[in-house]
């Protein structure tokens, strides 16, 4: 699974010049824990975090704006970057938020939440999604699905090496898939 399959897009975003209290009250208003700050052209150039904005003298300050106490650079990224990397970056570096880009124009976001609601998925759940987007693919039932600890197995009685491939990304792309394998008749 990668980040484009989980993240959330449209993304809103503020610029440096937005005054805090704007940027809180969108913040509030959204449920969100972090904005990514762009600047006139949407290039990332920041993420302003709610301890960014409960931080310090700036509480008292009615002029302050993001540009006063966003985080420059942001760590940001792609949206082909897989699940497991951006989870271990969030609890590494102990962020809530990954802003998803594509060159340096942010595309989505990605927080603790979205990684949480894949997590939840049950296998059943994901056996059925995956099914049905394979069945799809296929024009009907040609491969049978089973998931285990989110691990998507692919039952098909003879396929080449390009099918398997697209198989394999398929599953992949569902959320609540960690890893997929197809297994024929020769076992993969």
């Amino acid at each position: 699974m990668r980040a484009r399959d989980i993240m959330t897009s449209p993304v809103i975003t503020v610029t440096p010049a937005v005054p805090l209290k704007g940027a809180a009250a969108l913040m509030v208003s959204h449920g969100f824990t972090a904005l990514p700050v762009v600047d006139g052209d949407k290039q990332l150039v920041g993420i302003v975090t709610e301890a960014d904005l409960v931080r310090g003298k700036y509480l008292e300050e009615g002029g302050a704006v993001v540009a006063d106490v966003m985080t420059s650079p942001a760590v940001a990224m792609d949206a082909a970057a897989p699940a497991g990397m951006l989870a271990r970056v969030m609890i590494d570096d102990r962020r809530r938020c990954v802003p998803i880009v594509d060159g340096s124009t942010v595309v989505g976001v990605v927080t603790r939440r979205d990684l949480v609601r894949m997590i939840a998925r049950t296998d059943t759940t994901v056996s059925v999604e995956v099914q049905r987007v394979l069945d799809v693919y296929g024009g009907g039932r040609k491969w049978t699905v089973t998931v285990n600890d989110g691990e998507a197995v692919i039952g098909a009685d003879n396929t080449d090496e390009d099918t398997e491939r697209v198989l394999v990304a398929l599953a992949d792309a569902v959320p609540g898939v960690l890893r997929a394998r197809v297994l024929t008749g020769g076992q993969r």
